[in-house]
């Protein structure tokens, strides 16, 4: 599709009259309401955010519907509803006769970017109706309202497809990365699972060893780590340092543990989260650390944890600020195969190991390429949006 060629054929030589929104919709005020005076309903209403703040029992628009939220971290987001709403904290879009809501829609979600950016600054954000009235929205053959609908109607028809498709392409790539995940946590179980019904996966490699669960502070010891004030950290030190989750706080120029260090977060909100180290880190006071241990293979008991990390989860103390104590870590059992040897132990991890690692790979190259691929078929659908809109203006010569 090149950038004017289609629209020519589609305009067949009719002219193109940019108006400014509020001369060709009626933009609406929502009505205040506190969620005290909301009566239990199937009605969303519609505020600040991205989706309803909350459901009631009555509607104060009906059909095809424009809503932009008002205020808030999302205020100027466009959102397209044919249902009955309520619009709170935001104001609606109705176009009049000679304007499918439909398109004003698409024109709308093409210009969102200037409409976030017409936030107020200074205390909560606010978008108003006044910002948004002033912009031009582009009618095709105005002087013949059946030929501008029916132009009007065939740019809404692809634009809907290339929606439609789109949403379909990303719920099915979402899914899929759903299920692998399913796939590769059921298989970490099944290949850490030395109890009951042992998988014949297992049964083979252990090869009739005996598998013994241990407390882990019977083997190895929980690390505490040691506190770095910000003013320390820099962006040019090598060394990344973990405190209260799994992206680093930072970076500083010396390490506390090497690489391959098995970690447990202990405070905040990812108090519990289990993580492993590839390269030498700095663990801050947030991070336990566990220490190495002849007996068994680091990334193996990383594996190990990462299964009962939910266990280890329901042990946080939430009063207050979240906090996991080294205890519950410490006293965690941990299955180690063939104990008495530990050179088949060894072994025997090692090989679990490199078949959760490859599924681990596997898992990862699908949650970095597929979210790449929904982003890539939304930058299609809006470079088609934007030609189908892309009128020539009144000060271009055609």
């Amino acid at each position: 599709m090149s950038d004017r060629g289609f629209l020519e054929k589609l305009l067949d030589g009719a002219a193109v009259e940019w108006k400014p929104l509020e001369n060709v919709a009626e933009l609406k005020r929502g009505t205040s309401i506190t969620k005290k005076a909301i009566k239990p309903g199937t009605i969303p209403v519609i505020a600040g955010g991205r989706s309803p703040a909350y459901f009631h029992s009555e509607s104060n628009r009906d059909g095809q519907t424009i809503v932009v939220a008002g205020s808030g971290a999302n205020a100027g987001f466009v959102t397209w509803w044919d249902q009955p709403i309520f619009v709170s904290d935001a104001f609606s879009v109705k176009p009049f006769s000679g304007v499918l809501p439909r398109y004003c829609f698409h024109w709308l979600q093409s210009l969102q970017r200037k409409i976030h950016e017409l936030k107020s600054s200074g205390g909560i954000p606010h978008v108003y109706p006044r910002d948004v009235a002033p912009f031009k929205i582009p009618i095709p053959c105005l002087e013949d309202p059946e030929k501008s609908l029916a132009i009007q109607s065939e740019i809404v028809r692809i634009l809907d497809s290339f929606t439609e498709l789109t949403a379909e392409l990303t719920a099915e790539l979402t899914a899929e990365l759903a299920a692998r995940r399913k796939q590769y946590s059921h298989y970490r179980e099944q290949l850490l699972r030395f109890d009951g019904d042992i998988p014949q996966f297992l049964k083979r490699l252990l090869n009739g060893a005996s598998v013994e669960w241990k407390p882990l502070q019977n083997f190895s010891k929980v690390l505490r780590g040691k506190r770095l004030t910000r003013n320390k950290l820099s962006d040019e030190a090598k060394y990344p340092v973990f405190h209260g989750g799994l992206d680093p706080l930072g970076f500083y120029h010396e390490f506390n543990r090497p690489a391959k260090t098995v970690m447990v977060i202990n405070v905040g909100a990812s108090a519990g989260t289990v993580g492993y180290s590839n390269q030498d880190f700095w663990s801050s006071d947030g991070c336990f650390c566990i220490s190495q241990s002849e007996l068994i293979d680091n990334k193996y008991l990383y594996y190990f944890l990462s299964s009962c990390e939910h266990q280890i989860k329901g042990k946080v103390r939430v009063a207050g600020i979240p906090t996991l104590d080294a205890i519950i870590v410490e006293e965690l059992l941990v299955p180690i195969p063939c104990p008495d040897d530990a050179e088949k132990s060894l072994a025997i991890q090692e090989e679990i190991v490199r078949i959760l690692d490859s599924f681990d790979t596997l898992t990862t190259s699908l949650s970095e390429g597929l979210p790449r691929e929904i982003a890539l078929r939304q930058q299609q659908y809006e470079r088609y949006r934007d030609l189908l809109l892309n009128f020539p203006k009144p000060e271009e010569k055609t």
